[in-house]
């Protein structure tokens, strides 16, 4: 032992230093280091980490059938107003008047009604465009699209759903956003 004043050489029994007559204070002996658990055996490391690729895998095929489905409602499209003047017109040539020399009101939704189809037709080839082309806005346009798909049954919920499954979880936005293109 020490002495705590002076650094003097003193005896574990004497209370006070004889060199500088400080009190000599006994310090407590440490406590024993832990004993280590030996019963819980250490597992050795996973050999190496692979991060998901699930983004990388399947992006060309989810912007491929974003394209399709644009194709689709074009043609979807087409085949409605096909139908409409056939059944509803019964004829193919001239303006679309009814029988009786007077159109019905609410013939005059279907310009606006084919304007909806048409942009979202064209809404739905810019999300596959942007997905193909791998843009920085592609994740969150396409997460949008396929929120809105999931009504329009059966080809539009099974690429939302699909979509949702690819592009929504976190690890996904990462592995999209480190393989993005700027702009």
């Amino acid at each position: 032992m020490v002495c705590q004043a002076c650094g003097g050489p003193v005896t574990p029994e004497v209370r006070f230093c004889s060199l500088c007559g400080a009190q000599v204070i006994a310090v407590p002996p440490t406590a024993a280091p832990p004993q280590q658990y030996a019963a819980y055996p250490m597992y050795a490391p996973p050999m190496s980490y692979t991060p998901p690729v699930r983004v990388q895998r399947h992006l060309q095929t989810l912007g491929t059938l974003w394209c399709v489905l644009a194709v689709w409602r074009v043609i979807e499209g087409l085949l409605g107003m096909f139908f409409v003047k056939v059944f509803v017109f019964r004829h193919w040539h001239g303006d679309w008047p009814d029988r009786m020399g007077f159109m019905p009101p609410w013939m005059h939704l279907l310009p606006v009604i084919m304007g909806f189809a048409v942009a979202a037709a064209l809404f739905t080839a810019f999300v596959g465009w942007s997905l193909l082309t791998r843009r920085s806005y592609g994740r969150v346009l396409a997460i949008v699209a396929a929120v809105l798909m999931l009504f329009k049954m059966p080809l539009g919920t099974a690429v939302g759903i699909y979509t949702l499954w690819v592009l929504l979880p976190a690890a996904s936005a990462l592995e999209y956003d480190a393989m993005a293109e700027p702009g």
